[in-house]
């Protein structure tokens, strides 16, 4: 598309020149499919004029004053231009022979969804699984290959250069794997069978070379919602615009990138949007429309040759959606384009726009040839003929086994209704063989007549821009590809305020909070330890913040999928690009982070000193951004990468040269520390700051010394005393810091440079590497399978499953003589009417009058909806309609009392009453959006509604029968044990109505869009069962979206709006809507006779690209209308009627329809079943706590008792408190989750948010009691807990204190979730949390040593130092402490003292022994006796230590009523 007029036409002598050739193959057609020059330009005409009146139509405003885009006159002198300068064509015709496509699996098989149980059994399982694999082999047995299965029948079929094929079928007929085959992608599959050719070019040699000119379209538009709409298309066009032989002579690459975009823009009718973000669901941006729109012209950029679109429509209203087919139509016609699309619920003004139909039934081809003759073909075969139903929903409900209709006198006995006999009627009709001739002749043209593929390949070459491999599948180098994703990962982080603002805040933040935390650390030996222990904290943090770059690279992936797909890049490039576009945003954050730490902190105060230290963290934080990203690419998804990152994170952090120097590492673990770039970048960090300072010994650190009230030795450091920090010598109070690290730490001060450095920087290039070969050589799936999940069955739901299929297996028998009966929709409910007699009770009427609705924006209000008025009486079924923008699902949201901010005026009245508490309750509402709980299956979600939203009178035996009618009525018996998150679309939709149905609502039942995203058939079937819901007394409001004629003549009643939430017309619609069309007609609106009539109202009123019809707006007429003042009196007259009968009896008005306890009942049972289902969630938690208690305990293995082991144990213990960090940011996501559908659930008054957030919490107790024994048991025991006074019953106790850790650890987590709005915001929260609970707890900063105003209130205030202080009292009461020879103190007396003499006053006054005290020389002084002289300057007590227990329960139990109470009041929905 880059070259919108290029291939226009071929001149005449190219397209003549081998006429009689063509003849001789069966080709004489080839010019007329090339490129239909007529047909083309009528259609152009059309468009051109069409999108000419759009962009200067009354509401595109923005374009006001512009001049009309004549598109045909630009493309036609951008073709002359193009042809005189020689720019070759590419036309690819594409065959397929033999088509097969297999899947692992049998055709009965079921994938049962996976448990906690499953995983810990496959986890011990797994060395007898590997082993047993290694040996297998070498046994002399048959290997058993996976079955496999084919989903794509063997089939055949060839689509011209200039010629559209639509591809039709049921949910599972394989109409997507057709199009993802055709367009080459073949991953995913088991196998791809048969030959497919492009051109004559075989799948792999085009997969290789030309992978961008075969492009694939998926349903969903998959964009960066940061990026506005320009810089998506000027990036796509980036990547894609030409060589200098592929553009006009003296343009540039800019000046052709202009040109393209502005036409695109200009083209699709989105100018006005250039500047406007694209957006998603958490982004607010372009409308949908406008979003697709963009994902078109993304589309047209690639040039692509051969496109492939799949229900590209959806979510279209029908004139939008008939407008895109037909620029597609254009598009196909004029740039000789070979296109397949698949669409849902095609009209025939789409249907008609096709050269060729195919139909698939399970995989297999059952039609292929012209749109014209398809129904003719099949109503030969023996269908019925439906003249009123379109061809699209005709062709696809002939495969349909539940919907198809035989022609009076025939039945599937004598009708071909197996995908099997339809497959054989095809291949032997006149059409399969004429497929087959067509397909042979093509086959040997393109194998003779090279032409076609020369040109392809010559064009293809001309567009690589210099210097780019011919054998590259890209149009650019690997330089221009990094330069333009560099370009726009730096627009992207720009433009994405809220992370570009929170990051640099929290990061700010942070750093404040550790320099305040160690504020002016003096040059002495009191300062040495925590001068250490603050670089640690700075590094440290910085490190662990790349943590969220895992899950990061994730969800990148399908954006990343689709834009290789296209040929934009190699994966390779956004890599690089991404460390590229990071650099100037955290080199800055990160500078601001140092200077406050370093400054704040007093390291030494020079500039060398500062950008040593700034250096170090910054190349320290970019090895590991490198690390944590490289695990985010080779992971399939973030559980695993978290359990892997949690292992070795641990190691990183324990092997740093901090917590245990390096030659104080076990043997078979030291190794971590030279695999480790923190330990590097730590050191460097070390030796920058100690080389260029001196300690001064005082205080504590001096022995022996003074305690209070003694005056026994000097005030300083005599010649008799001695400095016990590392590195001292006797006498001398002033200690070398280079000495300090030598005797300390092992370290080297002159490895800064030629080892440190080096070393750190070599992990960077390290990981940069390991990315590059991760993306480009080991690719994860970017998204989920359709495969349904089932969960396995107990004796009940066999038992009901057995009685569905034999229930269903009658209906079947019966299904030949009802045929006729079912093929019209009123007969149909008739039939149903007395198994459906239960569903509704209540007759009641809802009226409103007067509709208006305000909503607040920037600088005032805006009116969504204005003096709408009607109503819904029991047993109708009225359509709410309206273009995209509308105020459909405005008007549905305010009529079911769904918004919850701006004003809402006018009455909405039942019985002419005013609304009461139990509306919610008596009404229900499908919302649009699926929500479910996605672990519970299709059975339990539909009890799960019916046992709470059924009243508590209604025995639970009822309510269980009434739901098994529910999933018979709704035809879900194949999947009622299928897990919601693993459903299809169609069936995702039906349970939906079907949750809502199973509270029997007594009033008004409310859908929004239901037949979105479904084929016609199913869109039929579904509002087939509406109708039978209505005959039956349901009274139904729902918004539809395309409807079919068939389908719009089965409702009742349509209100229709228009833009600005104005009221077009509500009334009836009548049989082929001929109420609808003489009052349309009457303002001179007449819709053919063969038009729908429901596409044909909306593009009247202007609803898509064509210009309204008639000089007057549509509202104001409907004002004006008889009709409307009919209405407004027939709503007088029901309120009248219903107020004159006796007021219904007053019952009690209750909120729920059950009580609390049997709500929380219900609920726990829910999340308990949901959480065991989650085998991943539960066993990454298990498996992460059990990796670090392991890996802690092998590192301090069988502590002794010298004084490094007692540092050792309280490493050991200070451990417990990551903790929370990994139960928080595990759990968030899964409660937000969670509050997403409890929102949901809660706008019918399911049951109340004190129950939600209770059974949040109870379901996670178990497993949190789990985690903390596995954590205790692999901790105590290898690490030789227990030898104080307490013995292994203190161990006892400090079980319990873990408990109560873990319980601590998921309140805080739920809190902090249900204070934030989204899972980005509680992220952000969770390291600040996490830091300041960690620095003030008194460990990293001892107790002595922290500053008075920290000690006063957040030192008491912070729930980890309860935890320390009861866990460390408990372990080192009473633990009798003997120094190691290194670990000594060691001074001389005064002569003729001993060294008992000298210096027991000081071993009174402050504990410890002289392990010679007898001795005259060289006394021996160890510091401590018993672990209790450790821990009591601490502050910490032995006789509080049940006391700081409950204190962090307290801790839990204030965590857990906040987490209500904010359940109960916040909820952060908007709508």
């Amino acid at each position: 598309m880059l070259h919108p007029s290029r291939d226009v036409v071929e001149d005449d002598r190219t397209l003549n020149g081998d006429e009689a050739e063509r003849e001789a193959f069966g080709l004489s057609d080839l010019r007329v499919q090339l490129v239909d020059v007529n047909r083309a330009e009528a259609t152009f005409n059309e468009l051109s004029r069409r999108l000419s009146q759009k962009s200067v139509s009354k509401d595109a405003d923005l374009e006001k004053g512009k001049a009309a885009f004549d598109l045909r006159e630009y493309l036609t002198s951008s073709n002359d231009a193009h042809q005189q300068a020689g720019i070759r064509h590419k036309h690819v015709g594409v065959t397929w022979d033999d088509l097969e496509v297999r899947v692992f699996g049998q055709e009965d098989s079921k994938i049962y969804v996976k448990t906690f149980g499953q995983a810990v059994w496959e986890f011990f399982a797994w060395p007898f699984i590997l082993i047993w694999s290694l040996i297998a082999p070498l046994l002399p047995m048959k290997a058993n290959e996976p079955p496999q299965r084919p989903i794509i029948h063997k089939q055949s079929g060839v689509l011209k250069p200039g010629q559209m094929c639509l591809v039709l079928g049921c949910p599972g007929a394989g109409c997507t794997t057709f199009l993802k085959t055709i367009a080459n992608q073949r991953e995913g599959y088991g196998k791809v069978l048969g030959d497919v050719r492009y051109a004559g070019i075989d799948a792999e040699e085009m997969s290789k070379l030309y992978r961008g000119e075969v492009v694939y379209n998926e349903e969903d538009d998959i964009h960066i919602a940061t990026l506005t709409v320009a810089q998506t298309i000027s990036f796509a066009l980036s990547t894609k615009t030409p060589g200098p032989h592929g553009r006009l002579p003296g343009m540039s690459r800019k000046e052709f990138q202009k040109e393209v975009q502005d036409t695109l823009l200009k083209m699709l009718n989105i100018s006005h949007t250039a500047q406007t973000l694209v957006g998603n669901e958490f982004v607010r941006g372009v409308s949908g429309g406008e979003r697709k729109r963009v994902s078109i012209a993304e589309m047209m950029a690639t040039r692509a040759r051969v496109q492939c679109w799949d229900n590209s429509t959806r979510g279209l209203d029908a004139s939008t959606a008939l407008d895109f087919v037909k620029c597609l139509r254009i598009m196909t016609d004029i740039l000789g384009q070979t296109t397949f699309v698949t669409l849902y619920q095609a009209g025939e003004g789409i249907y008609d726009l096709f050269d060729k139909v195919m139909v698939l039934d399970k995989g297999r081809q059952v039609f292929f040839g012209p749109p014209s003759e398809a129904r003719a073909y099949f109503e030969r075969l023996g269908y019925a003929p439906l003249p009123r139903q379109s061809t699209p929903d005709y062709l696809t409900g002939c495969t349909d086994p539940n919907e198809r209709l035989y022609a009076p006198g025939r039945s599937a006995a004598d009708v071909p209704s197996t995908p099997e006999a339809l497959e054989a009627a095809f291949l032997a009709s006149e059409y399969g063989r004429d497929l087959r001739a067509t397909l042979e002749d093509y086959k040997i043209y393109m194998e003779k007549e090279k032409r076609h593929q020369e040109e392809f390949r010559a064009a293809v070459a001309a567009d690589k821009k210099k210097g780019v491999s011919k054998k590259s599948p890209y149009t650019v180098g690997f330089r221009g590809q990094v330069m333009a994703l560099t370009k726009r990962q730096f627009q992207m982080r720009l433009q994405d305020k809220f992370q570009l603002v929170t990051s640099f805040t929290l990061s700010t933040i942070l750093a404040l909070v550790i320099g305040a935390a160690y504020f002016d650390l003096p040059t002495t030996s009191a300062g040495a330890f925590t001068r250490g222990s603050v670089m640690f904290a700075a590094m440290l943090t910085v490190c662990l913040d790349c943590f969220g770059e895992m899950p990061v690279q994730m969800m990148g992936r399908p954006i990343m999928k689709k834009q290789t797909a296209y040929s934009f890049y190699r994966p390779a490039a956004i890599a690089v690009a991404n460390t590229l576009s990071d650099i100037p945003f955290s080199a800055i954050r990160i500078l601001i982070y140092n200077i406050i730490i370093y400054f704040m902190s007093n390291l030494h105060r020079s500039a060398g000193g500062f950008f040593v230290f700034h250096l170090f963290i910054y190349t320290a934080f970019l090895a590991m951004q490198g690390f944590f990203r490289t695990f985010g690419l080779i992971c399939s998804n973030f559980d695993s990468a978290f359990r892997i990152a949690a292992a070795l994170v641990t190691n990183l952090v324990q092997y740093v040269g901090y917590m245990i120097p390096v030659f104080d590492m076990k043997r078979w673990l030291f190794w971590i520390y030279y695999c480790n770039p923190m330990a590097y970048a730590f050191a460097g960090l070390m030796e920058n700051e100690f080389m260029r300072i001196q300690l001064t010994c005082d205080g504590n650190y001096i022995a022996p010394r003074n305690p209070p009230g003694s005056s026994a030795y000097p005030n300083g450091l005599g010649s008799n005393q001695v400095c016990t920090l590392y590195g001292s010598s006797g006498g001398d109070s002033l200690i070398s810091g280079r000495s300090y690290l030598d005797v300390g730490y092992g370290m080297v001060v002159s490895d800064i440079w030629r080892r440190n450095f080096l070393v750190v920087l070599g992990f960077f290039i390290l990981f940069q590497v390991t990315q590059v070969l991760a993306i480009e050589y080991w690719p994860q799936p970017a998204g989920g399978s359709a495969i349904s999940v089932y969960a396995k069955e107990d004796k009940e739901t066999k038992r009901l499953n057995e009685r569905l299929r034999q229930r269903k297996a009658e209906r079947a028998q019966k299904k030949a003589e009802d045929e006729k009966l079912l093929a019209d929709p009123s007969s149909s409910s008739e039939g149903q009417k007395e198994s459906n007699k239960e569903i509704v009770k209540h007759r009641k009427t809802f009226t409103w009058e007067k509709l208006n609705y305000h909503v607040p924006v920037a600088g005032g209000s805006r009116r969504l909806l204005h003096d709408v008025y009607g109503y819904v009486k029991p047993g109708t079924l009225t359509a709410l309609m309206g273009a995209s923008g509308a105020g459909k699902t405005t008007c549905l949201d305010v009529l079911a009392q769904r918004k919850n901010i701006g004003v809402i005026t006018g009455d909405i009245l039942v019985d002419g009453r005013p609304l009461d508490s139990s509306f919610a309750r008596g009404t229900a509402y499908a919302e649009q959006l699926d929500v479910h709980e996605g672990t519970a299956t299709v059975r339990e979600a539909m009890r799960f509604s019916a046992y709470l939203r059924q009243p508590a009178s209604v025995p639970r035996e009822e309510k269980d029968q009434y739901v098994e009618e529910m999933i018979e009525l709704l035809e879900l018996q194949d999947l009622s044990e299928a897990l919601v998150m693993s459903l299809g679309v169609e069936a995702r939709k039906r349970l939906t109505i079907g949750v809502e149905l199973a509270s029997k609502p007594e009033l008004l039942l409310f859908l929004d869009e239901p037949t979105s995203g479904l084929d016609g058939q199913s869109a039929w079937n579904l509002v087939r069962f509406l109708r039978k819901l209505a005959n039956n007394g349901q009274a139904i409001l729902c918004t539809i979206h395309q409807p079919s004629s068939l389908l719009f003549e089965s409702f009742d009643r349509l209100l229709l709006l228009q833009r600005g939430g104005e009221t077009v017309y509500f009334g009836d619609i009548g049989r082929d809507a001929s109420v609808i069309r003489e009052y349309w007609a009457r303002h001179g609106a007449v819709c053919p006779p063969n038009v729908n009539m429901a596409e044909y109202m909306l593009e009247s009123i202007g609803a898509g690209v064509s210009p309204r019809v008639g000089d007057r707006d549509w509202a104001e007429l409907w004002r004006e209308s008889p009709e409307c003042a009919k209405i407004k009196q027939e709503i007088e007259e029901i309120k009248s009627h219903a107020l004159s009968l006796p007021p219904p009896e007053k019952q009690k008005q209750t909120t729920y329809a059950t009580p609390f306890w049997y709500q929380l009942q219900v609920v726990v049972k829910r999340n308990s079943i949901a959480l065991w289902r989650s085998a991943d969630y539960l066993w990454t938690r298990l498996f992460v706590h059990a990796a670090i208690s392991l890996f802690i305990s092998l590192s301090f293995l069988q502590l002794g008792s010298s004084v490094r082991e007692l540092q050792y144990r309280v490493f050991a213990i200070f451990w417990t408190s990551i903790l929370p960090a990994i139960i928080m940011s595990q759990l968030q996501p899964v409660y937000l989750a969670n509050r997403r559908i409890f929102i949901r659930e809660s706008s019918s008054r399911i049951y109340g948010p004190e129950v939600f957030a209770i059974a949040q919490l109870l379901g996670e107790v178990p497993y949190s009691i789990l985690c903390g024994v596995v954590y205790w048991v692999l901790m105590v025991y290898p690490i030789g807990f227990g030898q104080g006074a307490t013995g292994l019953n203190g161990t006892g106790f400090q079980l319990l204190v873990l408990i109560f850790l873990e319980l601590f650890g998921v309140t805080l987590g739920q809190l902090i979730a249900a204070l934030s709005p989204s899972i980005q915001v509680a992220v952000l929260v969770n390291p600040f949390i996490v830091v300041v609970l960690g620095q003030f707890s008194g460990v990293t900063i001892p107790y002595p040593t922290l500053a008075k105003f920290w000690k006063s209130w957040l030192y008491q205030l912070d729930p980890y130092t309860r935890v320390l202080s009861a866990m460390l009292s408990t372990e080192l009461h009473g633990l009798n402490i003997t120094c190691r020879s290194d670990e000594f103190a060691i001074f001389n007396p005064p002569s003729g003292e001993t060294c008992q003499s000298w210096a027991n006053t000081f071993v009174q006054g402050f504990g410890g022994y002289l392990d010679n005290p007898n001795d005259t020389s060289a006394c021996r002084y160890c510091q401590y006796r018993s672990g209790d002289e450790y821990f009591l300057p601490l502050n910490i007590r032995f006789d509080n230590r049940w006391r700081d227990a409950f204190i962090l329960f307290a801790f839990f139990a204030f965590n857990f009523i906040a987490t209500v109470m904010a359940a109960r009041y916040l909820r952060y929905s908007k709508r």
